[in-house]
């Protein structure tokens, strides 16, 4: 589910084209860029406790703007939680993790980051549909 998950997201982020990034239906929500750096932090905070590491919180949706810039910190995220899902096996996916101040384990954990990951690409998928872009 991980990869597919991955590959729509990196295929959404190529798709909308640049002048779009900027574009949010309402004030109240993200653009689409910001979407795409959200999700990309977020890969780095669920996984690096999944891998026991400092998370690096490089604040993608605060520093990165441009469909260039976006496309390869996503990319990047993805690169670093693969680590997380390629080393998970049935013993270290039931270690006991803290993830916002609740006890789960770290293959809840990465559940957690792949439902977070479809939540954001309904999103865009609605972002694309507004612009006349077919996901």
């Amino acid at each position: 589910m991980y990869t597919r998950l991955q590959t729509i997201l990196l295929r959404s982020a190529e798709k909308m084209p640049e002048e779009n990034y900027g574009f949010k239906p309402t004030d109240a929500v993200r653009s689409y860029g910001q979407i795409l750096g959200h999700v990309a932090d977020a890969q780095y905070g669920f996984c690096s406790i999944a891998l026991g590491e400092k998370n690096p919180a490089p604040k993608i949706e605060q520093n990165k703007s441009s469909k260039a810039d976006l496309t390869a910190a996503l990319k990047d995220a993805f690169a670093y939680c693969d680590k997380a899902y390629d080393g998970m096996t049935d013993a270290s996916g039931a270690i006991i993790v803290k993830h916002l101040g609740m006890k789960t384990t770290k293959l809840a954990l990465l559940n957690g980051n792949a439902l977070h990951m479809i939540e954001h690409y309904g999103n865009l998928v609605t972002y694309m549909r507004l612009k006349n872009i077919v996901p």
